[in-house]
Order: structure tokens, then sequence, then C-alpha cells
């Protein structure tokens, strides 16, 4: 796929279509910063505000806890325990207030219809990805779901990506990316991937047009302007 077909016009359509999770197709924001704070005021510590865990979100749980004793300036070695702690609480209330992004489902929906093939690629672990996307009724729309215990290496390596489209059986060049962060860009360069980033998701404070994907999407129906490639290739 030519970048330049990327940056500007209507998008290509693409034969399958890689997802990220948190700030992509769903805002796990509030359930994440819940179950965290309750990890943090059970270890006598003070609460995080939302917004912060926003900017903390994407790289795995112990990521998110270190990222919250740092600010707190708490002991690091805490940080096994604490992340412990808020799995569990996270397992307990995993989608209380997480709502897919508008247009989600309308755009998965869609591009399924017209024959593309779907992927989750997370840097969740499964026993939390899983439970997620079943709760919120999600799991019909992809045919598979890489989290970041799945490959041997999570995003930003390329590994979930490769392995991704092995599932798909599609060569990369035939998938867009659709993530939110610097670690999906990344995560998508090293597998020769196309990328385009969400407006309004977990960035890590790095604005949407520096993250250095091929587009950044103020929507998810941008995705469906194109008609698809693969229309009719699903039995």
């Amino acid at each position: 796929m030519n970048a330049t077909a990327l940056r500007s016009g209507p998008l290509p359509a693409f034969a399958g279509y890689l997802f990220d999770l948190d700030g992509t197709l769903v805002d796990t924001a509030p359930d994440i910063n819940a179950a965290l704070n309750l990890a943090l005021q059970g270890a006598g510590f003070t609460p995080v505000a939302e917004s912060l865990t926003r900017h903390w979100v994407g790289h795995g749980a112990k990521v998110l806890v270190e990222e919250a004793l740092s600010h707190l300036r708490a002991p690091p070695a805490l940080v096994d325990e604490l992340r412990d702690a808020f799995i569990n609480h996270y397992e307990r209330a995993i989608a209380e207030h997480s709502q897919p992004y508008p247009a989600v489902i309308e755009t998965l929906t869609t591009l399924r219809d017209r024959g593309s093939r779907l992927a989750v690629v997370t840097n969740k672990m499964t026993r939390l990805a899983l439970p997620l996307l079943e709760e919120l009724d999600m799991l019909r729309w992809f045919d598979c779901i890489v989290c970041g215990d799945t490959a041997a290496r999570p995003k930003p390596a390329a590994d979930p990506a490769l392995h991704a489209a092995g599932l798909l059986g599609l060569p990369v060049t035939e998938l867009l990316f659709v993530g939110d962060s610097e670690t999906d860009v990344l995560c998508a360069r090293a597998a020769g991937c196309p990328v385009v980033c969400v407006a309004d998701g977990y960035n890590h404070g790095i604005a949407p047009e520096a993250l250095g994907a091929d587009r950044v999407i103020q929507s998810f129906l941008e995705l469906l302007r194109a008609p698809s490639r693969a229309a009719g290739a699903r039995s």
C-alpha cells in the first residue's frame, strides 16, 4: 500500500484490520482508574485522577502501577504487590463504565459485512481482554484476539501484528493497523503494516499528529469511505 494514498482523500479499503483495544475500540479508563485507586488506597496511598490514568494506559498493568507509584513518590518495590491488587480489582469490575467509542460498532459491522477480516491486537493480558470484550458483546466481530501475553513479545515489537496476520491468513501489507499511541505505530512499522491513529485515544501525552502514523482519523467512520476490495471473500 502506497503511504501517500493514506494521507489524503478517502482511506482505501483493506482486506483486514488490526485494532488496538484500550483507547481505540473501547474507553476503558474509568474502570482502570477505579481499580487502580482501590489498589492504591488499600496500600494507604491517595487516589489518582482519571486524567492521569489515561496517560499511563497502554503498556500493561505493571507499567501502569509503576507510573502511579512514581507520581505518588512511593517506593517502586511495591509494584508487584499493587499490580496483583489492581488486576484483582479490575477483574471484578472490568466493564462497569467502559464503553465502545462512538461509531465503533457500526464500523466493525460494516467492515465484516464487506468481507474484511478483523483482529484485536492489544497489550492487555488475555485474562483481562477476553472478559472485557465478552461483557461488551464485542467478541463476535473479530476473527482473532492477540493479547499482551500471546506473542513472544508485546507491542511495540512486531510480533503481535505478525502473529495476527498469520492467524488472519493475510500479508501485513493488506492490513491496516488502527491504534492510538506510539506503541501501536512502532508495532505496525516494525511489522511493515500501514497504520492510522484515532485522535482521542490514550496517547501518553503525545499529540496525535506527532505519533508517526500515516494518518490521524477523527472518527471510525473514516474507515468506511471506500468499498472493500475483499467484498465477497468471506464464506
